[in-house]
């Protein structure tokens, strides 16, 4: 039997060559010199015969299963063979897909020796060192392999997802401005890296990249960082369209006249049932839902850190079921089986959203609340939860889909959510002596527009700080720069300490006035604020998202901190720091809370109204749905 180096003097076979030597045989290689036989014929064929060998055999015997036929071919050809590299690689794959981690590296690893330019299995090497946790070492294995080749983008992309995930904002937005330097039209890339110069604070957003526009920045960023910076419906719907259209035509999968169900059977569909702001407005609706009229199903599609908030929305629902790990065909398909009547989609277009699952049609009426407060141009979509002061009648025209208005306001609220002791004003770092204005929104809301707004603001009541929540050293520094531009002592920004939801609410009343972002208001800060007896000063546009507190703050009955301009919503903040009888009216306009409690406190109200509604859209048999 002649070696394996001395069977490449012969002519290489074919695939059809060792399949019928197999049939023959009925795929089986008894041990003695047919095996021997069969290891002689393996090492005979070039890399992409072994491909269709593969493809043939897949399956047919243990032995004959893709990684070994993988190893077999690399035991019995020479080192010198071609496209030994990307055999390794294969092999890699198919351990990975198996579970074989350890052997899977070394393949990947044995597939760069053999050349260090192969790009891809170093991005498969760091993926599956991401997905065991050694992050840092995932890092390194895409830093190492980052040089000048087609897979560079791809590599400096790998690495800014990565370090965005650990919270390295700035490395993170580094790696991806380079990945742009190389490839300026990457719509993924794009997006990631403004909403990280948001998340920083890194003004002026739209930085330029060579090559790009800033029209082509805007038109690649995302749901979020549009409505942050753009008070209009139009600019959103323009990126909704474009995003969706990656989903084609699908099929719809409920019957369009609906279920005759005794109880309207209703899913909530989220990746936010854990310590999320969904959650925390969310619980008690579900906790209250009409037994007797609703059956309610939950839908987890997120992170399970292991909170009481989480253990307590899941423990309302009459059955949750987890489908993160099931593809949207298969979470679509378990909704038909469960005949929804109606499906509320909790997540819109933000982090962790799967509209693939929306756009499969799963329930008859289909309904967007609370996680995306903007316009959603979605077909499958029939209504979104609102009211008439979030899409006035007159700036409806733009908003989709269709508005399902709430009578009082458009937020459900938890009214047991617990808040600890109030701390005194020393114990958090804030002076007793000054008038104390705060914002505790996400970052990404604070626009260098509203950011100038509060420096004026400070700049005109000389005895005034402004308390902040900045969870990033880059953002504190760059509100600090900011600050310095404007002649604002960088001791009159204070940046709060980390807390616990019930001490973050017992904060809140240690400061004066809350100071709402635009164009994307605060939601459920707004609404914590109002709770905790802490009066706010909005700016209201033209969108859902820059309309959100006042509709709160309507609502309470302190519609005199909504505002049209920023001229008048610097001029109200400087009067309520500088005309103290002015101020105590403002703030007693909230009771120490009590306002809150009477209306958007009254979840009991909301519950009831809500149900009302949703009996009215449910689509039974015989009607068109």
């Amino acid at each position: 039997m002649p070696s394996a180096a001395s069977a490449t003097n012969q002519a290489p076979l074919q695939t059809a060559d060792i399949v019928k030597y197999l049939t023959a045989r009925d795929w089986k290689i008894p041990p003695g010199v047919e095996e021997r036989a069969f290891r002689f014929l393996l090492g005979r064929l070039d890399f992409n015969n072994l491909l269709g060998l593969i493809d043939v055999a897949r399956g047919s015997a243990p032995w004959m299963r893709p990684a070994s036929l993988y190893r077999l071919w690399l035991d019995e050809t020479p080192a010198d063979v071609p496209l030994r590299h990307a055999a390794y690689f294969n092999l890699g794959v198919e351990l990975a897909n198996i579970g074989d981690v350890v052997e899977a590296g070394a393949a990947y690893n044995a597939a760069l020796a053999l050349k260090s330019d192969f790009l891809v299995a170093a991005i498969n090497l760091g993926l599956m060192s991401e997905n065991q946790g050694k992050t840092d070492e995932a890092l390194e294995i895409w830093r190492r392999a980052v040089q000048p080749d087609d897979m560079r983008t791809t590599l400096l992309n790998q690495r800014g997802r990565l370090l965005e995930r650990m919270g390295r904002f700035e490395e993170a937005e580094r790696e991806l401005h380079r990945s742009l330097l190389t490839v300026p039209n990457q719509s993924d890339a794009i997006s990631h890296w403004v909403h990280l110069r948001l998340k920083m604070c890194a003004w002026p957003v739209y930085e330029h990249i060579p090559g790009l526009t800033k029209d082509d920045l805007v038109a690649s960023s995302g749901g979020l960082t549009l409505m942050s910076l753009f008070d209009e419906n139009a600019v959103v719907n323009r990126w909704v369209e474009r995003w969706i259209s990656r989903f084609g035509d699908l099929q719809r999968w409920a019957p369009a006249d609906g279920y005759d169900h005794e109880k309207v059977r209703i899913g909530y569909l989220s990746s936010d049932y854990n310590l999320h702001p969904v959650s925390m407005l969310m619980v008690e609706l579900i906790e209250k839902h009409d037994r007797s009229r609703f059956q309610v199903y939950g839908y987890d599609m997120g992170l399970d850190d292991g909170s009481y908030l989480r253990h307590r929305i899941l423990g309302a629902f009459d059955q949750w079921f987890r489908v993160a790990e099931m593809s949207d065909d298969q979470v679509a398909d378990l909704m038909r089986q469960h005949e929804l009547d109606i499906l509320v989609d909790l997540n819109g277009l933000t982090d962790g959203s799967r509209p693939g699952i929306i756009r499969r049609k799963p329930a008859p009426v289909q309904i967007s609340y609370l996680g995306f407060v903007g316009s959603q141009p979605i077909p499958e979509l029939d209504y979104a939860i609102v009211d008439d002061f979030v899409v006035p009648q007159e700036l409806a025209t733009d908003f989709h889909p269709k508005p399902l208005y709430m009578p009082i306001c458009y937020q459900v609220n938890d009214s047991k959510a617990p808040v600890d002791p109030s701390p005194t004003r020393e114990s958090v770092g804030l002076p007793t002596d000054k008038f104390v204005y705060t914002c505790f929104s996400n970052t990404y809301k604070i626009t260098d527009e509203i950011f100038d707004a509060w420096m004026r603001i400070l700049g005109g009541v000389e005895n005034s700080v402004l308390w902040l929540l900045a969870r990033t050293p880059w953002a504190r520094q760059n509100m600090l720069n900011r600050a310095q531009a404007h002649g604002i002592a960088a001791e009159r920004l204070i940046f709060a300490g980390p807390a616990s939801p019930a001490q973050y609410l017992a904060r809140l009343p240690l400061a004066d006035v809350f100071l709402d972002t635009y164009p994307y208001n605060s939601g459920t800060t707004a609404s914590d604020a109002l709770r905790m007896g802490l009066p706010m000063v909005t700016l209201s546009g033209k969108t859902f998202s820059s309309r959100m507190a006042g509709s709160l703050l309507r609502t309470v009955g302190l519609s005199a901190g909504i505002t049209t301009s920023v001229d008048d919503y610097v001029a109200l903040a400087v009067k309520l720091g500088t005309e103290p009888e002015a101020y105590r009216v403002f703030r007693d306009a909230l009771g120490g809370g009590d306002a809150w409690r009477r209306t958007l406190g009254d979840t009991d109200r909301f519950v009831q109204d809500l149900e009302e509604r949703l009996l009215a859209i449910r689509v039974k048999p015989g009607q068109v749905g």
